[in-house]
C-alpha cells in the first residue's frame, strides 16, 4: 500500500506581515483536535539571527529547521530536501509549514517542492498562502516587485492587520490587488487568527467526523469573545457545508468519477476547500492525473481521504479497516454568500452516486 505523504503548506508574505503570529495561532487549533498532532516548521530568513524560530520552539512546535543567510527561493532552494528529510527522520511530523523570508518568490519554491514530491513520493504541496499587511500595503506594494509576486503566486491571500483601518482605506487595498490583476481568493484574519480548516487540508491522521467537527467549530466561534461583551465570528469570511451520503448496503461504493466533476469544476474564488472521507471500489485519480495508489479497482470497498485545495486535489488510501459508516462524509468551505448556491447543486445529486446505480440518502447542511 502507498506510504502516506507529508502535506506541506507554504506561507509567504512581505517582512512584518504577521506570518509567524498566524502560524503560532494554528497550534492550539491542531492540538485541540488531536493532542498528539505534530507540526514542524522550516523557517527561512535572510541574515544569521532568527528570533521567530525561537518563538516557534517556545510554543512547542514539534520541530524547527532554520535556513538562514539567503532567500529560500534562490541560494537555499536546494536545501529544502535535506531539511524535509531531517524533520521526517527525526520527528515524523504530520505536517510541515515552510515560512519564507519576506523577499521570496513563491513559484520557485513550488517548482522545487513538486520535484521533491515526484522524486521521493514522500511529500505533497497542500497549498500556498500569502499574508498581506493591509495597514502598510499601500507603502510597500508600490515599491516591491516581490510583494506583487507574493500576491499573485498563491492559492489564498490572508488580509492581516486591517482592524485599525477605515473602510475606505481597506477598500483601497482591495483596489490595489485588483490593479495587479490578482483574482486570488482572499480572507480577513482576526488579529492574526485564521481557521486551520481553511489553511490546511486533511490527512489520514486527522480523519474525523467532519459533521461533528464543523458544528464544534461553529459553537466555539459563536462563544468566542473579544473585548467586553463583544462576540466575533472568526469565520465571518467563510461558509461551510456538511454532506453525508448513506446506503443501507454495507458494501455500497461511491462513484468517484461523478464526484470528480465537482473537483474539476469548482472555481477557486468560490470554493476554498473540499475535505472528504469515503469508501469506493474505484481507484480515484489526483488532480495531476496520477492514481491515488498502486491498487486497481476491486469488488471490496476501500476507504479514501480527499483533500481539495484551491483547484488541486490529492487522494490518500486509508489503510484502516472500513467500518460501518456513511459512504461519503464531506465538508465544503466556500467564500461568503457562496454556500447556498453550492448547497442546491449538491442536493440535486449532481456529484453523488453509487457505483451500482442504487439510491442512497443524501443530507446537506450549512454549518457555518
Amino acid at each position: 500500500m502507498a506510504t502516506p505523504k507529508i502535506p506541506i503548506t507554504v506561507i509567504t508574505g512581505f517582512v512584518g506581515s504577521g506570518k509567524t503570529t498566524m502560524i503560532l495561532n494554528l497550534l492550539p487549533q491542531l492540538r485541540a483536535q488531536n493532542p498528539s498532532y505534530k507540526l514542524a516548521l522550516i523557517k527561512n530568513e535572510i541574515g544569521d539571527l532568527n528570533v521567530d524560530s525561537q518563538l516557534a520552539a517556545a510554543a512547542e512546535m514539534t520541530g524547527v529547521s532554520e535556513l538562514l543567510g539567503a532567500c529560500i527561493c534562490c541560494t537555499n532552494v536546494g536545501q529544502i530536501g535535506d531539511a524535509l528529510k531531517e524533520l521526517d527522520e527525526t520527528y515524523a511530523p504530520n505536517r510541515v509549514i515552510i515560512e519564507t523570508s519576506g523577499s521570496a518568490e513563491p513559484i520557485k519554491l513550488m517548482v522545487e517542492l513538486k520535484r521533491l514530491s515526484q522524486e521521493t513520493g514522500r511529500y505533497a504541496l497542500d497549498g500556498v498562502v500569502s499574508v498581506v499587511d493591509v495597514e502598510n500595503w499601500d507603502g510597500y506594494a508600490s515599491t516591491s516587485y516581490t510583494a506583487k509576486l507574493q500576491a499573485q503566486q498563491t492559492d489564498l491571500i490572508v488580509l492581516n492587520k486591517w482592524e485599525n483601518l477605515s473602510e475606505m482605506a481597506f477598500d483601497k487595498t482591495l483596489d490595489k490587488l485588483g490593479d495587479m490583476d490578482v483574482d486570488t481568493p482572499h480572507i480577513k484574519s482576526d488579529k492574526g487568527w485564521i481557521s486551520k480548516d481553511l489553511l490546511f487540508g486533511i490527512d489520514e491522521r486527522m480523519a474525523r467526523d467532519w459533521v461533528a467537527l464543523s458544528q464544534q467549530q461553529h459553537d466555539h466561534d459563536h462563544d468566542h469573545k473579544h473585548g467586553e461583551g463583544h462576540k466575533h465570528d472568526h469565520n465571518e469570511e467563510m461558509e461551510a457545508l456538511s454532506i453525508t451520503f448513506t446506503s443501507a448496503s454495507p458494501s455500497a461504493s461511491l462513484d468517484t468519477t461523478k464526484l470528480a466533476t465537482l473537483l474539476k469544476s469548482a472555481p477557486k474564488d468560490e470554493v476554498y476547500r473540499i475535505k472528504a472521507v469515503l469508501r469506493t471500489t474505484q481507484t480515484p485519480a489526483n488532480s495531476d492525473g496520477t492514481p491515488a495508489d498502486d491498487s486497481s479497482d476491486s469488488t471490496t470497498p476501500r476507504r479514501y481521504i480527499l483533500n481539495w485545495s484551491f483547484g488541486r486535489w490529492v487522494w490518500t488510501l486509508d489503510q484502516t479497516e472500513v467500518k460501518e459508516e456513511p459512504v461519503l462524509r464531506m465538508s465544503i468551505f466556500t467564500g461568503r454568500y457562496e454556500s447556498n448556491k453550492w448547497l442546491k447543486r449538491i442536493e440535486a445529486k449532481t456529484y453523488t452516486a453509487l457505483t451500482d446505480g442504487s439510491e442512497g440518502e443524501l443530507i446537506v447542511k450549512r454549518v457555518l
